[in-house]
């Protein structure tokens, strides 16, 4: 990747916006030619009125000066008005663009991204992007048009004094930026990445916080946000001073483009050369030039922030969609006949000969069927819930309703497949609008139903706001247990034949567990149910059960001929039923009594 093609990826939304950004290019030239012009016009005035001329020879300059005082303000205010409303449509654009790629990488292609840091590309970066044109592009296209105009009447006026005007505005246009724009570039480049990584060191304390408390970490956890703070605060000193750096040297240039106007003209007005009255002119129009060109080495620093945030924001762009959409998607079938996988393996990596998470899976999934896989951790469960969503890529084939998945539209698919994990996401907002997210065209009544499936219509009932009371961040004003069934309401509502349950009771106690675990089975009683799970109580209920082990089906049946060959499961079961009797054993003990062993925690007094 070149330096400069994360500033194009920007710089593409924002020229789709060409027109208004012409247009306020073109008014702030305007505004500034007009600033230095009644500058110009005032010293020529000043100069002329010391003679006591006839009023007359002074009126038409009187109402320039008046009239171009107006046009500076109201061409100003008009660019300002054109370049940020052009500004923040190509910023609308960029930010879409953004999501979007955001949204097709998810869930497995992000990984490698840390939250904050993703919502610091997300916002902070893409915010940048609004610097290209408002202080990077537009500044510098009005600094060369009117620096080019000044320097153009300077020398109509004595082109000796025009030459060196034009030096030193060069100097200040060019040199003086790329200095600032040098002393800054370590620390802008370092400014962006610092950023998302002090956002998502907060991000993770937060989520943290009951931890970090409870294990009396809250200082180092400080101390760590102090530091990344300490650090950004560097960087913005460095930044800082290369801007005074930069301002020194515009001031400089002002004070020598001045001198050497008035030690050029002045020969020029003794020796009768020119009128004595465009003395002035010629010493105080630099100042009105340098007054524009002070601004740039503001334009450098931003430029080089931006090719920092630029940077970050291409490499989400550039990332590879882990599955990509076909160029010509095959349909979703309209009714669910199955789904059968044949020879399936896949790999969280790309890189060729990396290790699959699952190999040569094969399984046929029947309507209405209950389906149960299991394993010990690492056996690729989860991975093949992401392959049946289409999160992830594989090889082989994954028929769904009799059409390849790699075939068909992701969104398209997902209309018929739903899926219930360990962490479905509870936003904070309404219940009502928690549960529209399965069908956003759902009214009242048909949330309460779907809240009634996931016998969930008792606790809503007994709010104040019923549907309409906020959850909080996370579900926390909601038990673990009823943002299951919460999350459960949701795929209820929209109607999927197929569900995938990725560890539905994961987090919750064991009593939890069972009464969640039992509301999901009656509620979906009449669709095609896939559950993965390590908790193998009330698996007999499964029409039949699927063991991975290393990555490829070890062995499947029903729950009683599982017991009857052995193995990971039949070991397993009776490992669980022996906690289970230990626990139920305990709870009845009366109160004060001494127990020992694992089951129990340990000694007791």
């Amino acid at each position: 990747m070149s330096s400069s093609s994360p500033v194009r990826i920007v710089w593409s939304e924002m020229s789709g916006q060409m027109r208004g950004l012409t247009a306020a290019g073109l008014l702030g030239f305007v505004a500034s030619f007009s600033a230095v012009a009644l500058l110009g016009t005032s010293a020529w005035l000043i100069a002329t009125a010391a003679g006591m001329p006839p009023v007359l020879t002074l009126s038409v300059a009187a109402v320039l000066v008046r009239a171009l005082a107006l046009s500076r303000a109201v061409f100003r205010y008009l660019e300002r008005l054109m370049g940020h409303d052009a500004a923040f449509r190509g910023l609308t654009g960029l930010r879409v663009r953004v999501y979007d790629q955001l949204e097709r990488l998810a869930p497995t292609g992000l990984a490698a991204f840390g939250r904050g840091d993703l919502l610091s590309r997300l916002v902070a970066d893409v915010d940048a992007s609004l610097d290209l044109p408002l202080r990077v592009v537009l500044p510098w296209a009005q600094a060369v048009l009117v620096s080019a105009a000044t320097v153009a009447f300077i020398w109509w006026l004595l082109p000796a004094t025009g030459a060196v005007i034009a030096v030193i505005a060069l100097a200040a246009l060019v040199v003086v930026p790329w200095l600032s724009a040098r002393l800054a570039a370590s620390a802008e480049a370092r400014m962006a990445p610092a950023r998302g990584v002090m956002a998502e060191a907060v991000v993770r304390a937060l989520d943290a916080a009951p931890d970090i408390a409870a294990f009396g970490a809250q200082g180092s956890a400080a101390a760590r946000v102090h530091e990344l703070d300490t650090r950004l605060t560097r960087l913005a000193k460095r930044e800082s001073s290369a801007l005074g750096v930069g301002a020194g040297l515009g001031v400089i240039a002002q004070g020598l483009a001045v001198i050497g106007a008035l030690v050029i003209t002045v020969p020029a007005v003794v020796d009768g050369r020119i009128g004595p009255v465009w003395l002035a002119v010629a010493a105080l129009l630099p100042l009105a030039l340098f007054e524009i060109l002070a601004g740039l080495p503001a334009s450098a620093l931003a430029f080089e922030a931006l090719r920092g945030s630029a940077t970050r924001v291409a490499e989400l762009a550039e990332l590879p969609v882990p599955v990509p959409d076909p160029a010509s998607p095959v349909p979703a079938p309209a009714h669910f006949t199955g789904l059968r996988l044949e020879s399936v393996s896949a790999s969280y990596s790309a890189v060729p000969g990396s290790v699959a998470a699952i190999t040569d899976i094969r399984l046929d999934v029947a309507p209405g069927e209950r389906i149960a896989i299991v394993g010990p951790s690492g056996a690729g469960k989860s991975t093949l819930a992401n392959v049946l969503m289409g999160f992830l890529p594989y090889s082989g084939s994954l028929g769904f309703s009799g059409v390849e998945v790699r075939d068909m539209d992701g969104d398209d698919m997902r209309k018929h497949l739903g899926l219930l994990s360990q962490t479905a996401h509870v936003f904070d907002t309404t219940i009502a609008d928690n549960v529209r997210i399965g069908d956003p065209s759902a009214d009242d009544q048909q949330v309460s139903e779907a809240l009634a499936d996931a016998q969930l219509a008792a606790y809503v009932d007994a709010l104040p706001r019923g549907l309409q009371t906020t959850v909080g961040a996370f579900g926390s004003a909601m038990s673990g247990g009823e943002r299951q069934r919460l999350a459960l309401a949701r795929l209820m509502i929209g109607e999927h034949p197929l569900v995938i349950l990725d560890e539905p009771t994961e987090h919750l106690d064991s009593a939890t567990a069972d009464a969640v675990m039992s509301t999901i089975l009656e509620a979906l009683r009449e669709r095609t149910l896939v559950l993965i799970t390590h908790r193998l109580a009330g698996l007999e209920q499964f029409d039949r059960i699927v063991v991975l082990e290393g990555g490829h089906v070890a062995m499947q049946g029903t729950h009683g001929q599982l017991l009857e060959r052995g193995g990971w499961y039949a070991d397993q079961w009776h490992l669980e039923a022996e906690r289970y009797d230990m626990a139920d054993f305990v709870s009845g003990l009366p109160a004060g009594v001494a127990v020992e062993g694992p089951a129990a925690g340990g000694p007791r007094n």
